[in-house]
């Protein structure tokens, strides 16, 4: 019989190509959404509003899984004491919400996976190398995914298996930090942003979501991992790589920090920092990546048809 993957924040990057892949896989998929929207094709969607605190009693009686996605964007909008509210309530009411119907209601699914991000180490910390292991930050990305992975506890506490992908920079060709990152390099302009030595830790788009599928398939892994291939990458290495798979110059030595500040401001952390973080707990592991090398990877993504 099919299991079926109920995912909250289904339609953003991860979700959509997870969904893709859970489908490969014979299973049925159902989103939780603020929307009526019904035009997702193979997809069972089913209403919820964080605010009033209301689910859909029938996402919750068909779900085998439960994949936790939802939060506003981190880099959509600048970051007003109102929209760092946002990021950080999307993110922790709207699990909380589930969990106190599940009590409530005597309801558990077999394994509960939830995002969580490289962030927690701190936007940026040079050259300092982290595992699951490490400390959390002070500043305002280690506060949301700290708030982030407090909040997951409440479905761990229920005696559920649960398990914090915490995700590094994730390179897709539909969108992300690839597709802008590779835009000037396409027309000759490539150049690495602020002095290039940023570290940056990354995963292909698969083998994020492929993550999450032995997450809830392998009922050894709980805890922390770290969502990243190995080894991370500087800014400008990332560049040339890009600038040499595309066959394209790189125009200027860099974009220097104060434009990036000033079409950014606060939110520029999130480019300029460096976050050097290492996949040590699924080293320990039986899961082999399917693009570890990053050429490989960006051949895949930036050469596709």
């Amino acid at each position: 019989m099919k299991k079926t993957v109920l995912i909250t924040g289904g339609t953003g990057l991860i979700g959509r190509r997870l969904t893709e892949m859970l489908l490969e896989r014979d299973y049925r998929v159902a989103y939780l959404s603020r929307s009526e929207d019904k035009s997702y094709p193979d997809v069972s969607v089913y209403h919820w509003d964080i605010k009033k605190e209301a689910v859909d009693p029938r996402a919750l009686d068909s779900m085998d899984y439960l994949v936790h996605l939802a939060g506003a964007g981190i880099a959509d909008e600048r970051w007003t004491d109102e929209r760092k509210k946002v990021i950080i309530e999307s993110r922790t009411e709207s699990i909380e919400l589930l969990a106190h119907i599940m009590k409530a209601q005597g309801q558990r699914p077999k394994a509960f996976v939830s995002s969580s991000a490289v962030g927690y180490y701190g936007a940026d910390t040079g050259n300092v190398k982290h595992t699951e292991q490490s400390p959390p930050g002070s500043d305002f990305l280690a506060e949301v995914t700290k708030k982030w992975e407090e909040a997951a506890e409440c479905v761990h506490e229920l005696g559920v298996r649960t398990v914090k992908l915490r995700t590094g920079v994730v390179l897709s060709d539909k969108d992300g930090a690839l597709p802008r990152i590779a835009a000037p390099a396409r027309y000759g302009f490539g150049a690495p942003l602020g002095d290039g030595t940023q570290w940056m830790s990354w995963i292909h788009i698969d083998d994020m979501c492929r993550l999450y599928i032995e997450a809830l398939e392998n009922e050894n892994w709980e805890g922390v991992y770290n969502g990243v291939a190995s080894p991370p990458v500087t800014n400008a290495e990332l560049t040339r790589l890009i600038c040499e798979v595309l066959d394209r110059p790189q125009w200027i030595p860099r974009v220097p920090e104060f434009a990036l500040d000033f079409a950014f401001g606060e939110m520029a952390e999130v480019v300029l920092g460096s976050s050097y973080v290492e996949n040590a707990r699924l080293r320990t592991t039986d899961f082999k990546y399917q693009f570890p090398d990053l050429k490989e990877a960006l051949h895949d993504l930036l050469l596709k048809k």
